[in-house]
């Protein structure tokens, strides 16, 4: 073995200070950290949001940030009446007709997911590998998925005659009004504490159903000037024959957001602690102060709980690249999620064909976890409870690769600046102390894996996780780093895994 000479170890250098500048972007004042300007869902509220936070509110502390990026690895659940009829999440509400949109609203009253089992579901999760699970405790169709105590009281009657009309009503419109008339949300919190699993709450500022809420963020239920509002030119063309209703009073609005704070303010009292808030969507500037002054309230009741940051800007404390993976490492010190639906539809999928398999989970998770980010994949369980046996069966590949190889997953750091990959098939992750590199290989490399870029430690070992034994290695001028494959590993079914290969390199320290 020889140590590293002039070439590699100008390469490291160059490629450290070249993207320095990345890795340190500005955070706000009284150390707040900010949304990256172009996050789709900054862009939407940003005209009435604040960009530096009032002083009087903080954002989660560093160790919840810390114990966040920690995680790696995550589930996001979907469901709600719509897996009855085994079609997307909320959003086909808004193309019904309204004979179809009454019948939507009456789905709750068949409800009864007698198969449903939250300590099924976690045990799931843990052969999975997931550390922690999101749960649409309320989607944008307005049904709570549990024990809420608030009340809907005007809702849109969609066939009455003579056409749409509100109407009075005084229902909590959730799953104790169903006949499964049990706490959902409870169920999955109490088990998901007793398997040591992180709890995200998903909830959504709009409610389609109580009519209060009109016309924010796509409501079906929209008013003459959706501008005054907040809405922007165009973009409610989504809504298939919207009801124009009056506008709301100044007493519905003020209703509209009690509900909305006590809402949140149940699930952040009445389940033991959460870690994460999954808020989505937004309100408008009209009832912003109100909206800030529940963000403020409700950091107080869990201070170190991590809120999403749709609809309330930099007050949150991270964010979710959608449906697609960052191109590079993403240039901002919030923390930040990768959300991705595994089955083509955030919900239940009925379709086999349409699930994308373990590979594309672990290709997305090494990627993600190599530019600094989380990875959470999007599932949804049927009208029984159960998910899909191609999801099951996805989850559970995963957790069989993460069993070998999560030491370069969980807990683990970027490498600093452009050194997260090399090529298109090799990616990186570091251990916090930077004493270990992993650099993790998108295919079976062969004979060698040749890295450029990072410079073993001399006299120690390098190996391939699930292998116990030590690879041989040379580190040359001009060449980096050798790491040559035993022969015995070039027969498939010899192999610790059959994706994603990752070898532990012992390092020189690296700029963190």
């Amino acid at each position: 073995m020889f140590l590293a000479h002039a070439t590699a170890a100008a390469l490291l250098a160059a490629a450290q200070n070249a993207f320095a500048a990345a890795d340190q972007p500005p955070g706000g004042p009284n150390g707040f950290v900010k949304l990256p300007a172009g996050d789709s869902h900054y862009k939407r509220v940003k005209d009435y949001v604040e960009e530096v936070p009032d002083p009087d509110y903080h954002q989660a502390c560093d160790a919840a940030r810390e114990a966040f990026r920690d995680m790696k690895f995550g589930v996001r659940i979907h469901w709600g009446v719509y897996c009855m009829w085994e079609t997307a999440e909320s959003w086909p509400l808004l193309g019904y007709s309204n004979e179809k949109r009454q019948a939507y609203q009456q789905l709750y009253r068949s409800f009864n997911p007698t198969n449903f089992n939250a300590d099924e579901w976690m045990d799931l999760f843990q052969r999975a590998g997931l550390k922690v699970f999101a749960f649409t405790t309320k989607h944008h169709d307005g049904f709570s998925m549990f024990d809420t105590q608030t009340r809907v009281k005007r809702r849109v009657n969609w066939t009455a005659p003579g056409g749409p009309a509100l109407e009075d009503c005084d229902l909590a419109y959730s799953i104790m009004e169903s006949p499964f008339k049990r706490d959902i949300v409870k169920e999955l919190c109490d088990a998901a504490h007793r398997h040591g699993i992180r709890i995200d709450l998903y909830f959504s500022h709009p409610d389609w159903y109580d009519a209060d809420f009109r016309p924010y963020a796509l409501d079906p239920v929209q008013v003459d000037d959706p501008g005054a509002f907040g809405a922007r030119p165009g973009e409610n063309r989504r809504i298939n024959n919207p009801f124009i209703a009056p506008r709301p009073t100044p007493a519905e609005m003020q209703r509209m957001m009690a509900r909305h704070r006590a809402q949140l303010t149940e699930l952040l009292t009445h389940y033991g602690k959460i870690d994460t808030v999954c808020l989505d969507q937004w309100l408008g500037p009209a009832v912003w102060p109100q909206l800030r002054e529940t963000i403020k309230q409700l950091r107080k009741l869990q201070p170190e709980v991590m809120f999403r940051a749709r609809g309330i800007g930099n007050y949150g404390d991270y964010y979710t690249p959608e449906g697609f993976v960052p191109g590079s490492k993403e240039n901002t010190a919030m923390p930040w999620m990768v959300i991705y639906q595994l089955g083509g539809m955030w919900s239940y999928q009925p379709d086999a064909a349409k699930y994308k398999g373990a590979t594309w989970i672990v290709t997305n998770l090494v990627d993600v976890v190599a530019k600094g980010g989380n990875f959470m994949v999007g599932i949804g369980p049927d009208a029984r409870g159960k998910f899909h046996p191609k999801a099951v069966e996805a989850l559970e590949t995963t957790g069989a690769w993460l069993r070998i190889n999560g030491e370069a997953i969980y807990s683990t750091r970027p490498r600093p600046g452009a050194l997260w990959k090399e090529g298109e098939t090799v990616r990186f992750t570091r251990t916090k102390d930077n004493r270990f590199v992993y650099a993790i290989s998108l295919r079976w490399p062969g004979q060698t894996l040749a890295l450029k870029s990072v410079r073993a430690k001399a006299g120690s070992s390098i190996i391939l996780l699930g292998v116990n034994q030590p690879l041989e290695w040379s580190q040359e001028s001009g060449a980096g780093l050798a790491i040559r494959i035993p022969d015995a590993l070039q027969e498939a079914g010899r192999r610790p895994v059959s994706m994603a290969y990752a070898f532990k390199i012992e390092v020189a320290p690296e700029a963190d």
